[in-house]
């Protein structure tokens, strides 16, 4: 371990924008032909893993953890994603998650994947790269209302009216201590999106368009 140092939310940023440049000009043999997006995120991953790995003291997530940098200071889950149709699935832990966000960060890559088969090998050009803060990652709709309704002074019952409307899969009893949480500490704003069921769907493509800068969200690329 001598030599390494610590694995920082600052370095691995700068990280993600060093592999991302790097990545870009690669010329990849062992993904060419292949068009699986799983198989490729999962390369990705272990790649960036490996190389934060050589370079960092850190501790990599099993999928028992369910976060791939789980360790407190970082807890960080790297997501990596076609930009045809940017997106990823996550562990559903409750309902909260959707409206105060998943607990941790994300850090996501975005490719476009371009097969050469002159040389038979694969590009992926990173279109786009962001460490998105856990106090972030809630649903953009579902906060954006929420928090609109407290403004116009919405009481408990309004609240669960509304989450009963969304589906929010929650029992009368979770739905109702939720309603007393919004109330007693408003939601900040998400900026995924997140689909219902047995796993949350994240979908980031307000993330990879977004433009204007937010508190708690690093474009990276």
């Amino acid at each position: 371990m001598a030599g390494k140092e610590k694995l920082t939310i600052k370095r691995l940023i700068e990280e993600a924008n060093y592999f991302c440049v790097s990545e870009s000009k690669y010329k990849n043999k062992e993904l060419y032909g292949i068009t699986d997006g799983k198989a490729v995120g999962t390369y990705i991953e272990h790649k960036f893993e490996k190389y934060l790995n050589s370079k960092y003291t850190l501790k990599i997530g099993s999928s028992a953890s369910g976060i791939d940098l789980p360790s407190e200071d970082i807890k960080t889950d790297i997501k990596v994603t076609s930009i045809k149709q940017p997106q990823s699935s996550c562990p559903f832990k409750d309902a909260r998650q959707k409206i105060f966000g998943l607990g941790y960060n994300i850090l996501v890559f975005v490719y476009e994947k371009t097969d050469d088969p002159k040389t038979e090998t694969t590009t992926l050009n990173f279109v786009s790269c962001s460490f998105i803060d856990k106090e972030r990652t809630a649903d953009y709709t579902t906060t954006f209302r929420l928090r609109e309704m407290l403004k116009d002074k919405a009481n408990e019952a309004d609240i669960i009216a509304y989450l009963q409307d969304k589906n929010i899969p929650a029992d009368e009893i979770t739905l109702s201590l939720l309603a007393k949480q919004i109330l007693k500490s408003p939601p900040q704003q998400g900026y995924l999106t997140i689909s219902n069921a047995l796993q949350w769907r994240l979908q980031y493509h307000r993330i990879v368009e977004l433009s204007e800068k937010i508190k708690g969200i690093t474009k990276i690329v």
